[in-house]
């Protein structure tokens, strides 16, 4: 079993987890999603209501919360069991993060952080329906191919950010041309295609029976793909925003 979502990176196995008499299940697995969806909106409540009142800088915070955040989710990929104690704080900090960089968001275009909400969750409703109803199937090489897509994505944040410690940076696609439009649209499909990775993922592992510590890594790994889902819905929204 295969997955690009980034912290997907290990094999579920039957034969592995035979033994396990306290194992994954699919509503444990959603249980535990639902407990880290909330957990990071009180979080963006919290990182929304600092930053506007003044009581943290913006910067320090988010820079911060990101560092943190990227930390935690590289030892969660290499220490799965880890994810019950690590996956809250890490919904938490993340949430501040997201409540913060969406203040300024909305600052700029107004109502535009309730629309991103409405249509990442519209997504995902979409997707898991897709999912549930076959439309989409995590064939080989459907999973071939997102890996690479999602790791040509990554290659170009990379590049951008690397550019922007000099300066510069990957030009056009972070404008609200057609472009830089046509851009966040592709990435917003990969997202949400990952979606699709994180279903099979959960399905397969309970049905394989994987130990119960996997609900909570499925669960922390849906959360990383919702989380990047958001924020590229919220870059795309800004940019047609612009246009206007």
């Amino acid at each position: 079993m295969r997955s690009s979502n980034p912290v997907l990176k290990k094999a579920f196995s039957g034969s592995q987890y035979a033994e396990e008499t306290d194992v994954m299940t699919i509503k444990g697995t959603v249980d535990k999603s639902f407990l880290l969806i909330l957990i990071v909106f009180a979080g963006a409540a919290i990182g929304w209501t600092c930053v506007s009142g003044g009581l943290l800088p913006a910067g320090p915070l988010l820079m911060g919360t990101g560092i943190i955040c990227l930390v935690l989710a590289v030892v969660t990929a290499f220490k799965m069991a880890l994810a019950k104690t690590i996956s809250p704080v890490y919904a938490l900090l993340k949430g501040i993060f997201l409540g913060a960089i969406t203040l300024f968001f909305e600052i700029a275009v107004p109502g535009i952080a309730l629309q991103a909400v409405g249509l990442t969750f519209g997504v995902f409703i979409c997707m898991l329906v897709a999912y549930k109803t076959g439309t989409i199937r995590a064939t080989e090489g459907f999973r071939a191919g997102l890996v690479a897509a999602t790791g040509a994505v990554a290659l170009v944040y990379v590049l951008s950010f690397a550019l922007s410690l000099f300066g510069m940076q990957v030009p056009y696609i972070h404008e609200s041309g057609l472009i830089g439009i046509g851009f966040s649209l592709v990435v917003v499909v990969i997202a949400a295609l990952n979606l699709v990775l994180d279903f099979a993922f959960i399905e397969e592992g309970a049905a394989a029976g994987a130990p119960k510590h996997m609900e909570w890594f499925a669960a922390f790994s849906l959360l990383i793909t919702l989380v990047w889902l958001y924020m590229e819905i919220l870059r795309l929204l800004a940019k047609l925003a612009s246009r206007d």
